[in-house]
């Protein structure tokens, strides 16, 4: 008897004709992002696409910071394609694209097996945040400390404070997010000492990144958004060792999910004077 032969999947370079399939792929799995949020990853970022019979049936997604470090996400392999494969594929696909860089990326506890086998490790968590019932007290300012919107001449100081805090060259990431993102500024003696950015994603809205110098900093920045924004259905991606879950359940963000920072590679050299406390996405990091 003739062993049943597997169905021929090929891989290509994503494009922007494939997103609406690569969206219905992600509203499959009930991952909220919106065909926004996918042509904004695909804006600065690139792709590869598994295709069977003329279907996208697994997506994979990397974003290049600099020349010594990157992200990796957005992958998804079909219910119905599980267990061809494919997925190990499309990461050793994007892992060349991303060549000798450190790749960091967020693992559900079903995908870190893979990831483990492909040379990743863990080093830490990040804990998902929302709601739409909050209450935000005014925050606990410094007494010379102040946020304040975001500025014309902020825009070319958040590239460089965002490179201190995480290590990497996101300067296009941010310049991408300027056009649709809204931003506050922390300052202390006048000097700015961190950020926020608010834009839409997915259900609602986000806030991340967030750069401060230490906790209080980033709950004054924070905030700022969730107190000018009660009511709305708010998104707070945090590291677990930021210290602000148990903050952010008082003020009713509760916490509705967790994924495994993975690393592989070098971790990038950051200025510990600042820290990255909320994310832009989960997959951007």
């Amino acid at each position: 008897m003739e062993k049943p032969t597997r169905p021929a999947v090929t891989l290509r370079a994503m494009t922007e004709a494939d997103l609406e399939q690569a969206h219905a792929l992600s509203r499959e799995l009930n991952w909220p992002h919106r065909m926004e949020d996918w042509q904004f990853f695909l804006e600065f970022g690139q792709g590869l696409v598994a295709e069977h019979e003329g279907l996208v049936v697994g997506t994979a997604m990397c974003w290049l910071f600099g020349e010594r470090a990157g992200t990796l996400g957005m992958v998804i392999v079909s219910p119905a394609a599980q267990g061809l494969g494919i997925g190990r594929k499309l990461m050793t696909g994007v892992m060349d694209i991303l060549g000798d860089r450190t790749i960091m990326l967020h693992a559900t506890p079903e995908g870190i097996p893979l990831y483990q086998s492909l040379g990743f490790v863990p080093v830490g968590d990040v804990l998902q945040h929302q709601g739409t019932a909050f209450s935000v007290p005014l925050p606990e300012l410094l007494p010379d400390e102040r946020v304040r919107p975001m500025g014309q001449r902020d825009m070319e100081i958040i590239p460089d404070l965002d490179a201190r805090a995480t290590g990497m060259d996101r300067r296009r990431l941010i310049d991408t997010m300027d056009k649709s993102a809204l931003g506050v500024m922390l300052t202390r003696a006048h000097e700015v000492a961190g950020f926020a950015l608010f834009r839409k994603f997915g259900r609602g809205y986000v806030v991340g990144p967030t750069v401060a110098p230490d906790v209080g900093g980033a709950k004054a920045l924070i905030s700022h958004w969730l107190g000018a924004n009660a009511g709305m259905f708010c998104r707070v991606d945090i590291t677990e060792d930021s210290g602000l879950s148990p903050w952010l359940d008082e003020l009713g963000l509760q916490c509705v999910g967790r994924v495994t920072r993975m690393m592989r590679g070098t971790p990038p050299a950051r200025d510990p004077d600042f820290h990255t406390f909320s994310l832009v996405t989960q997959a951007l990091g």
